[in-house]
């Protein structure tokens, strides 16, 4: 979304950012000079305090979601001439009917197919409400999803509406994502296949990062031989109690050096070998450049930055749509899915053995040539052209 807002920007646009006020967001987009408008409550703390999976206290958080697109976004997007979401589906069908209150534009974006209808895919579960078993036809999912979506957000949704005089919808989904949502991610990683939904493709939305690497951690690269990167993002703690020592160990019995991230869990290394080095938030595009290996777990961002890299990667699924991408990762032949979310020494060392394959990097450096790097690009010219 900061890529598209920096775009927009260097095409004349006037551009702000409604986000969570968690610091990290702040310091982003602070960093390319874009307005924030903060936005309901910090996600890190959520993140690290929800169960996966876990419904507790999701009707209240909904409404919460629906009522700061009514109000904190509405007000921001006063004078504006579109508004682009992107997010949980309250947050969307909040934002487009603060849109549709306004008389604005409205533009739902997704940085993976994984949500988006489609009969090539089954749904992913909602909270507290699994996927019947037994049934393998994509559409009665879908069309079971529907209605999942308006008996869990569809009262609140047009309860919220009709505080500011919006008429009630029906299609909580649908009313969502539009018939035409925007998918944000390159089509070689991540090919959508056309369907009655009209899907339009720009291409992942992608920031030059010219933010050089730290001292310390460009020392470390190059004090020796590239060495395999391992990170997970913003996964909670409870997932990755053991992933830094099985990730070391597995790394240093191919006899590689280790870069781990902290991430959102806060995980550290295990002793202070030399050969091991813990990093905060850093540059990727910069860092994906100088590494044997990318170690994560699959989300839209990092696997396209290392795709774009054409670092090997192996992806340790946790949830989510990282499953799909570890699916791609592995159908492009440019690492591994890890069989998996709780990687072992032996689990992890076998899956490195493949992505560490001279086959593999060959094929990440191809695959790396054909990612697109003007998707930002692409949706901003859109959007600028359908307001006019």
């Amino acid at each position: 979304m900061v890529g598209l807002a920096v775009r927009l920007r260097e095409l004349g646009a006037e551009v702000r950012v409604c986000a969570p006020p968690d610091e990290e967001f702040g310091k982003l987009l602070a960093g390319v000079g874009v307005p924030m408008v903060p936005v309901g409550q910090p996600v890190r703390p959520l993140v690290s305090s929800v169960k996966p999976g876990s419904a507790v206290g999701l009707a209240q958080r909904a409404a919460d979601l629906i009522a700061a697109q009514l109000g904190t976004v509405a007000a921001a997007a006063e004078g504006c001439d579109a508004i682009v979401a992107t997010g949980p589906l309250p947050v969307t069908a909040g934002a487009r009917s603060a849109a549709e209150k306004l008389g604005i534009r409205y533009v739902h974006a997704s940085h993976q197919p994984v949500v988006l209808p489609s009969p090539y895919q089954p749904p992913p579960a909602r909270r507290g409400r699994p996927l019947p078993p037994g049934v393998d036809d994509n559409r009665v999912l879908w069309e079971q999803d529907a209605r999942n979506a308006n008996d869990m957000f569809g009262a609140m949704l047009n309860a919220h509406r009709a505080s500011v005089g919006l008429p009630p919808v029906d299609d909580v989904r649908g009313y969502a994502f539009t018939d035409r949502p925007w998918l944000a991610t390159d089509p070689v990683l991540s090919p959508w296949r056309p369907t009655d939904l009209g899907v339009v493709q720009t291409g992942a939305w992608l920031r030059s990062d010219e933010r050089p690497l730290p001292p310390e951690l460009t020392a470390f690269l190059d004090a020796g031989a590239p060495p395999v990167y391992v990170g997970f993002g913003s996964m909670p703690l409870d997932a990755l109690k053991n992933v830094a020592r099985v990730a070391v160990e597995a790394i240093r019995a191919r006899g590689l050096r280790v870069i781990l991230s902290r991430g959102w869990a806060g995980i550290d290394l295990a002793d202070d070998r030399d050969d091991c080095l813990a990093v905060d938030e850093v540059n990727h595009q910069r860092l994906f450049a100088r590494v044997a290996a990318v170690v994560h777990h699959g989300s839209a961002g990092t696997t396209t930055t290392a795709a774009r890299a054409g670092a090997p990667q192996v992806v340790v699924a946790q949830g989510a749509d990282q499953p799909y991408w570890a699916e791609r990762v592995a159908e492009l032949g440019v690492g591994v899915a890890h069989d998996g979310p709780m990687p072992t020494v032996a689990s992890l060392s076998a899956a490195l053995g493949t992505a560490l394959d001279t086959g593999t990097r060959a094929r990440a450096t191809a695959v790396a040539g054909t990612v697109r790097t003007d998707g930002a690009t692409v949706a901003a010219r859109l959007l600028l052209d359908a307001a006019g």
